[in-house]
Order: C-alpha cells, then sequence, then structure tokens
C-alpha cells in the first residue's frame, strides 16, 4: 500500500470532500456513455451472430462469451485498479471494449464468425468495467453515504441504456455511408461510446479515489484514529465479505434465471415481440431507476435490513410471475418490475457491505473476484432456466427463484447476531 499512496497525495484537490463531488460528477459522465455502449452492442450481438451463420443454433453464444469476457475483465481490471488505481483499472476497461467493438466490425465486415466471436469476447470487457466503476463511487464517500454514492453511478448508467438501443435508426444509416453491414452500425456507436468513457476518466478523475482514499486513511492512521483500523483479519470483516458477495450472487442468478425465460413464457402465451419488450422494459427500469432511493435506504437503515428486503421482494416477484394468468401482460410487467426492485436493493446492500468491510490494502482485487462470481451466478441463471422450463414450467422457475431469494434471510441474521 505504501508504494502507491504517494501518488494520491491530495495535491490536486485537497479537500477530500470536494473531491468525492468531482469524481462523483466525473463519474456519472463515464457511465452514462459506457451505458450506451453496453446497451447498443448488447441489442444485437445475437442477431449479428444468427445473421452471420444463417442459423439460430449459435445466437446465444454471444451472450455466453460476452459473460466470459466481463468475468475475466473483472478480475484484471481489479488487479489493475488495486496496483495503480481507479483511472487505469477502468480507463483499460472501456479501451479494450472499444478495441472489441472495432473487432466485431472488422468480422461484419470479412464476414468472419471466428473473429466475431473472439471480438465478443473482448468486447465483454466493457459490461465488467460498467459495473466496476461503482466502487469507484463509494472509495472516498463517509460511511454514512457510500450506498448513495454506489447508486448516483448505477443510476447514470439507466441514461445511457435507455439512449443506446434507440440508435439503432441513425446507427444503421451511419453504416450504410461507412459501406459496412447493417446490423454492425451499432457497434460503431458502441465502441465511440466506450472510448469516450474512457477519454472522460483518463483526463478527469483526478484525484484517484482509490488511491485518495489510502492516503487519507494513512494519515488518519498514522493519527491514530480508531476508526480506520484494519478489518481484513476479523471474523467481522470476512463475514461481511462472504455476506456481500452472497447477496448480490444469489439476486443476480435469480434475476437472470426469472428475467432469460419471461419473454418464452409470453411468446408461448400468444404475446407480441412489443409486449415481451414492454415487459423487459419496465423491468430494466426497476433495475436502475430506484438506485437513488436504495441507496438513502442503506444509508439510512443499514445494510442488513435492505438486503433481507431484497430477498423478500424477490420472493414476491417469484411468486406473483408464477400465478400470473399467461394472457396477462400487467401481472408480468409487475413481477419483473419487483425482480428488478430486489435485484437493485441487492446489489446497493451488497456493494456496500464489501465496501465497508473490505480494507483499502486490498478492496479493489476483492471487489473484482465478487463481480467475478456475480457474472458467473448470472450465466449460470440464464443456463439453467432454459433447462428447467423445459423439464417443468415457468411458473416452476419463478417460484423456485424466489424460494431461493429466502436464503438471504438467514445470511442476514447470522452475520447481524454474529457483530
Amino acid at each position: 500500500m505504501t508504494n502507491v499512496a504517494p501518488a494520491a497525495t491530495p495535491g490536486f484537490i485537497s479537500d477530500p470532500v470536494h473531491a468525492q463531488r468531482r469524481i462523483l460528477r466525473v463519474l456519472v459522465a463515464s457511465q452514462i456513455l459506457s451505458g450506451a455502449g453496453l446497451a447498443a452492442g448488447v441489442t444485437v450481438g445475437a442477431l449479428l451472430a444468427q445473421d452471420m451463420l444463417g442459423t439460430t443454433s449459435l445466437a446465444g453464444l454471444p451472450s455466453a462469451l460476452l459473460t466470459a469476457g466481463s468475468a475475466l475483465t473483472a478480475i484484471a481490471a481489479g488487479r489493475i485498479s488495486q496496483a495503480r488505481g481507479r483511472r487505469c483499472g477502468l480507463t483499460t476497461g472501456y479501451l479494450t471494449g472499444a478495441v472489441g467493438s472495432a473487432g466485431v466490425i472488422t468480422a461484419a465486415v470479412l464476414d468472419n464468425p471466428a473473429l466475431l466471436f473472439i471480438a465478443l469476447f473482448v468486447y465483454g470487457a466493457g459490461t465488467a468495467t460498467n459495473l466496476q466503476a461503482r466502487y469507484a463511487g463509494a472509495d472516498l464517500a463517509p460511511p454514512g453515504h457510500r450506498a448513495r454514492a454506489v447508486s448516483s453511478v448505477l443510476v447514470a448508467t439507466t441514461l445511457g441504456g435507455v439512449v443506446g438501443p434507440n440508435l439503432a435508426a441513425p446507427a444503421g444509416t451511419l453504416a450504410a455511408h461507412l459501406g459496412i453491414p447493417h446490423l454492425a452500425g451499432l457497434f460503431v456507436i458502441s465502441g465511440t461510446a466506450y472510448a469516450l468513457a474512457a477519454l472522460v476518466l483518463a483526463l478527469w478523475l483526478r484525484p484517484d479515489p482509490l488511491l485518495l482514499a489510502r492516503a487519507v486513511a494513512t494519515e488518519a492512521h498514522t493519527a491514530s484514529n480508531p476508526a480506520t483500523a484494519d478489518t481484513a483479519d476479523t471474523g467481522e470483516g470476512r463475514s461481511g465479505v462472504v455476506l456481500g458477495a452472497l447477496v448480490m450472487i444469489l439476486t443476480q442468478l435469480v434475476m437472470v434465471a426469472i428475467m432469460t425465460m419471461t419473454p418464452v413464457h409470453m411468446h408461448d402465451h400468444g404475446h407480441s415481440t412489443a409486449a415481451s419488450g414492454l415487459v423487459i422494459g419496465i423491468h430494466i427500469g426497476a433495475m436502475y431507476v430506484p438506485s437513488p432511493l436504495t441507496g438513502w435506504l442503506v444509508d439510512r437503515y443499514g445494510h442488513m435490513k435492505i438486503a433481507a428486503a431484497s430477498g423478500i421482494t424477490l420472493l414476491a416477484a417469484g411468486i406473483l410471475a408464477a400465478a400470473a394468468p399467461g394472457d396477462s401482460v400487467a401481472l408480468l410487467a409487475l413481477a419483473l418490475a419487483l425482480l428488478g426492485l430486489g435485484w437493485n436493493l441487492g446489489l446497493v446492500s451488497g456493494t456496500a457491505i464489501i465496501t465497508d468491510t473490505v480494507p483499502l490494502a486490498t478492496r479493489a482485487k476483492t471487489q473484482g473476484l465478487v463481480d467475478v462470481s456475480i457474472a458467473i451466478a448470472g450465466a449460470t441463471g440464464g443456463m439453467a432456466s432454459g433447462i428447467m422450463v423445459a423439464a417443468t414450467s415457468y411458473p416452476a422457475l419463478a417460484l423456485t427463484g424466489g424460494a431461493l431469494s429466502l436464503a438471504l434471510l438467514p445470511a442476514v441474521a447470522a452475520t447481524a447476531y454474529r457483530r
């Protein structure tokens, strides 16, 4: 830690409170850009693969490759951030995502499926980096405001995520002017957005939040401030890491499993693609829009209560999804809104738990490993959901997901009891 702390000496901005406000503004700007990049590329990845291969049999492979690339980048970005600071880690991740976008465009021009799959794997770096940025918002935040800082970064992603898919038409026009395949146009937008996000961070994420937080903590520790005590080797610290990771892993698994099969369930009951799109749009809105309120609730009432509320909300979502008549778009939309809200409660509270219990000396590396677990949980939920629905039914999947989320309650109770 001592070899990097001097780099964070607050020469550019001497007041950590002032620095935090500036850092949040820069992170919000970069997240709006990266959110557009993420949503734009994901929107057409499967369609591009289907178009190039002439079959739907491998159309799901882009999602798996994005997840794999995301998992690998979560480890790399965490380690780079640990050694060099958040600015270097996040900038590297977004630039890698931009390179992946360029690779996808090249593959489309050459009509090369192998290159497409490699490029989509690299493009997955943007997904991991987009998620990792939430931790940077909490590095300098005081303990009572960390969840709100995380939520500010999260909600910014929504703005870009809404804009990205709506650029499909102008992106197609742009592709025609550039002489590249129509579907590759969105990856031009995506690559540009990722590159701009990297530029914003490289130029303006100063001072680096993680390095400055280390410098402040070192100074306070030198002054014998008990509040800076390292909890890495305590039972409380270890149990906090386990709980925070469990909250985010379970909520991701349950959310992805139910969300993935809802459009299939609706299609089987005769609903149009537009109806499915509406339900998923409401779900995604519920995943991110409540973030400011969730952050306030976590800071006001504590991690444990909101983590428990996440499990209860996901249970309600599962029960409602299972009980909703197949022809009721309204009830399915409500169930998916609750599903998104439960995920949001879990992600914000789980992130705050990890940030509060992991010491600065190992924080970024641990956060990267946790995000790998989250990515794996999402992939597992997506793959297992199809198998389960084929073997049983969508209501059985929804009830199982809701019941699984209840595992959060004894975990929260046990951790609270130890404290």
